[in-house]
């Protein structure tokens, strides 16, 4: 594996939650969040990421409750993950 991602938490949440990213290869890095209707609501990483561990936090005081995905893109893998806000 080029990188291992962890789940949101808190999730559910509001309005701030976290993602530990662990960068175990250098490369191009792209972590999103998009809305059901598939628009980029966040962009939590972009670009080139050396290996390392990053907290990543979406602060999502800005966005209406609901459910959305995390949406991460590293070396050509992509995982995906579902969290909810609730305020």
């Amino acid at each position: 594996a080029t990188y291992s991602i962890s789940d949101a938490y808190p999730n559910p949440f509001n309005p701030v939650t976290s993602i530990t990213l662990e960068i175990l290869q250098a490369g191009q890095v792209s972590v999103q969040v998009y809305n059901i209707v598939g628009q980029v609501v966040a962009t939590l990483a972009s670009g080139h990421m050396d290996i390392n561990t990053y907290s990543l936090t979406w602060d999502a005081s800005n966005v209406s409750s609901g459910v959305y995905f995390v949406k991460a893109e590293i070396a050509g893998t992509i995982t995906t993950q579902k969290v909810m806000l609730m305020k």
